[in-house]
């Protein structure tokens, strides 16, 4: 009868983050940025969460009435001597589309970028009536 050495089980979790970590040092990072979303009388009001992001790599755009938000969080410096435990601080590309909830005048869409939160104003598309037509009978 052999006799095995008992190991107490790794953290399942730490398996996971080692993983994830190796994936996120040898491939290019793609992360979706947090948004909220919400409607007044007029508008519909998305407001994304980017800290740290140069408004000059942000590009958005609406169609079909989707908003799509594109773009890269770049880091200025890399620091090769520091020697990380974690590293968490995101950088690399990002895209987020999102279905608006009512149909909106994407011509009229204004953006502004104040204290890392990109803030996109949408004006809503008025209701179409409903119009009836008499019909001609012969």
């Amino acid at each position: 009868m052999a006799i095995i050495k008992w190991t107490p089980m790794l953290d399942p979790f730490e398996e996971m983050d080692t993983m994830l970590n190796h994936f996120s040092e040898n491939r290019a990072i793609m992360f979706a940025p947090s948004m909220d979303i919400y409607q007044t009388e007029k508008d519909v009001v998305a407001e994304v969460s980017l800290p740290g992001v140069d408004p000059k790599n942000i590009e958005v755009a609406i169609t079909n009435d989707v908003l799509t938000i594109i773009g890269k969080s770049e880091k200025k410096s890399e620091v090769d001597d520091k020697n990380y435990y974690r590293k968490e601080v995101r950088c690399g590309s990002f895209q987020r589309s999102v279905a608006l909830p009512a149909t909106v005048n994407c011509d009229q869409a204004k953006a502004e970028y104040k204290d890392g939160i990109l803030k996109v104003v949408i004006p809503k598309v008025e209701s179409v009536k409903l119009k009836t037509i008499k019909v001609d009978i012969k």
